[in-house]
């Protein structure tokens, strides 16, 4: 053997050595595929996914499709091979795990904050559906989430609305907080709940706070909401997280508070995080969620206005379904209305 063959061969076996080495690394990026879309109009666990008590409903044909993304968890292993075939694929990207996730994030942290901005999402949702109908409301304090084996474990629930801490009512969250925090640890309070329609009273002892051992806490995650003159509520998977969902929840909430059908039978999709005056904010993951919705059969997607040019460059079909810019729900409302009496109707395009 030739000294030239010989260096060849060790070349080779040395290419191959450090790719099946480099193959088993770890690399710091995480990765978003297109997820599953959700009807908000349908069922979920043979339950209606929005349901209402307490005020005149109607049911109808048509999908309006919230849109969800499935990003590779906190501190998940993510390989070389599996990142360039994220990156390869047109339906996948590829940001750096930093651009995604705080250095101290978990599965559990990130499903809890996951899970209170659903909340938040879909307390909003309401409130916006109700401020274009015009139904006044007032502001309050839900339960986002209980952290498992503390004082509220078994006692309180996450959608729980808050109404009043012995006896004095609660408005905002910084009342309830302000309440609670400054009393001695060990402290028994009684909290007044409103939960699917019925008003409860649960007692419950106050512990140290993880963050300042000086501070009382219950062991709950708490956000903003509203108390409405009637109950709206939002059946869902649980596994679905995130604010994004806000936009289509509120579309289903005012679709299923007036008469007729909003989409006249047709399957309608969308994002955006929607505060309760219904305005419309931008969501990560919307080249992934255009991909959903056109393989579930959209034919019109809304599209947050500070999302439309990252959309514009996503893998769909112009052809086959068209996108909207929206900055408020009732244009959103507005602009469904008019595609659904022509779908070549002037709305206003991303541009």
């Amino acid at each position: 053997m030739s000294r030239r063959t010989a260096a060849g061969l060790l070349a080779l076996v040395l290419v191959i050595a450090m790719s099946a080495w480099a193959s088993r690394m770890d690399v710091p990026y995480a990765t978003f595929a297109p997820g599953p879309t959700v009807n908000v109009l349908a069922k979920y666990d043979g339950k209606a996914i929005i349901s209402v008590t307490g005020h005149e409903s109607h049911r109808d044909k048509g999908g309006l499709d919230l849109t969800t993304v499935v990003p590779s968890l906190p501190r998940e292993e993510i390989s070389i091979p599996q990142l360039m075939f994220a990156w390869i694929s047109p339906d996948q990207a590829v940001y750096p795990y930093e651009a995604i996730y705080p250095s101290s994030a978990t599965r559990s942290s990130v499903k809890e904050e996951s899970s209170a901005q659903m909340v938040s999402s879909q307390d909003n949702a309401v409130a916006a559906a109700l401020s274009v109908l015009k139904i006044p409301f007032t502001a309050a304090v839900k339960v986002a989430e209980v952290t498992k084996g503390g004082p509220a474990d078994g006692r309180l629930k996450s959608g729980d609305l808050v109404l009043a801490v012995n006896d004095k009512k609660v408005r905002t969250v910084d009342q309830l907080t302000g309440m609670i925090r400054p009393l001695p640890i060990g402290s028994d309070i009684t909290v007044q709940v409103r939960r699917a329609g019925r008003d409860l009273e649960q007692k419950l002892r106050t512990v140290a706070s993880p963050e300042d051992k000086n501070d009382s806490v219950v062991r709950v995650t708490i956000a903003p909401s509203y108390e409405f003159p009637f109950d709206v509520n939002l059946n869902i998977d649980q596994s679905i997280g995130g604010p994004s969902g806000g936009l289509m929840f509120a579309m289903g909430i005012y679709d299923v508070l007036t008469p007729g059908s909003l989409t006249d039978g047709a399957t309608i999709a969308g994002t955006g995080e929607i505060d309760a005056k219904g305005k419309v904010g931008p969501i990560g993951g919307i080249q992934q969620k255009l991909v959903g919705a056109q393989d579930d059969g959209a034919k019109l997607f809304l599209v947050p206005a500070d999302n439309c040019a990252e959309a514009l460059e996503g893998h769909y079909d112009p052809d086959k379904m068209r996108l909207v810019k929206v900055t408020t729900l009732e244009e959103g409302i507005a602009d469904v209305q008019a595609w659904v009496k022509d779908p070549d109707a002037k709305l206003t395009r991303c541009t």
